[in-house]
């Protein structure tokens, strides 16, 4: 149907390609290909940990968001670098290096995450990382992503989300609204999507993901995030009943204004979460 197909291009992601990688903050890196679902398989950076760090060392996998690839996760690696973490930095399918599939979503995003935990685990002896200390973090729909993640595993040490939704179809009827699409189309193409992804939005939404986990969470937001609104963080940190930490700080969606400082805040919770003894349970999904 034309109107379908219609819909799937206006929300298709763009695919940005890297233009650099981890060498251009002097780290040794090797550049992995990882399976994934429907026989695809991811591009990623895999940067081990220090030479000097305490072996088995902690790890984390890192997600980009929606249209983005792992180059512009990439401030985050020297700092974990230095802090005694190895790095696994990969692209989703349809984005970056990746594989393309016939479309992307929060769901395959977490399928890609979760995956990637698994290669990285099973090399754990390769990169001299403790399996039982592998974190995830993710920004945007790479943040909803890896909590979706999380909330099917119980094997995480902690997991970080940046600039996440709340709910899913209320970010998408935010962006209709902008789009100026009326209500009814509006609400039509959100069944579409639905019914596309395979997935009712209520079952896959960062709020109902976050109530499942007991492992360490931190929740982090832009105080002027204008995409979506702070609000969300403060609701899925309420979600968790008290149980993620809220970092709320100057910045946008995208950026944060003392953004080296506020890594330094992540990479704490991080090593204060991998020195706790790693990984504890989850309700069952």
């Amino acid at each position: 149907m034309a109107a379908h197909q219609a819909i799937r291009r206006a929300l298709a992601a763009p695919r940005v390609r890297e233009l650099a990688d981890p060498a251009g903050q002097g780290l040794r890196f090797e550049t992995v290909r990882i399976p994934t679902a429907n026989a695809r398989t991811l591009h990623g950076w895999l940067i081990p940990p220090p030479l000097a760090a305490a072996r088995p060392a902690p790890a984390v996998v890192v997600l980009h968001g929606w249209g983005g690839n792992a180059q512009m996760m990439l401030p985050l690696a020297a700092p974990l670098h230095r802090a005694g973490f190895a790095a696994l930095f990969i692209d989703a399918r349809c984005h970056g290096l990746s594989d393309d599939d016939d479309f992307a979503s929060l769901p395959r995003f977490a399928e890609d995450v979760s995956q990637a935990c698994d290669w990285l685990r099973a090399h754990a002896a390769d990169v001299a990382i403790d399996p039982a200390r592998i974190a995830l973090l993710g920004h945007s729909v790479g943040a909803g992503a890896v909590l979706l993640a999380a909330a099917r595993r119980q094997d995480l040490a902690a997991v970080v989300s940046v600039s996440a939704f709340a709910h899913p179809a209320e970010m998408m009827a935010r962006w209709l609204a902008g789009k100026r699409i009326p209500p009814l189309v509006g609400r039509y193409v959100l069944r579409h999507v639905e019914a596309t992804i395979g997935h009712r939005f209520d079952d896959i939404a960062p709020l109902r993901s976050i109530a499942r986990l007991s492992c360490p969470v931190l929740v982090v937001h832009g105080a002027q995030d204008e995409a979506v609104p702070a609000d969300d963080a403060r609701r899925l940190h309420a979600a968790s009943a008290g149980r993620a930490e809220l970092l709320v700080l100057p910045g946008d969606h995208e950026s944060f204004a003392d953004l080296q400082g506020e890594l330094q805040a992540v990479i704490a919770f991080l090593a204060a979460a991998s020195a706790a003894g790693g990984a504890v349970g989850h309700d069952s999904v």
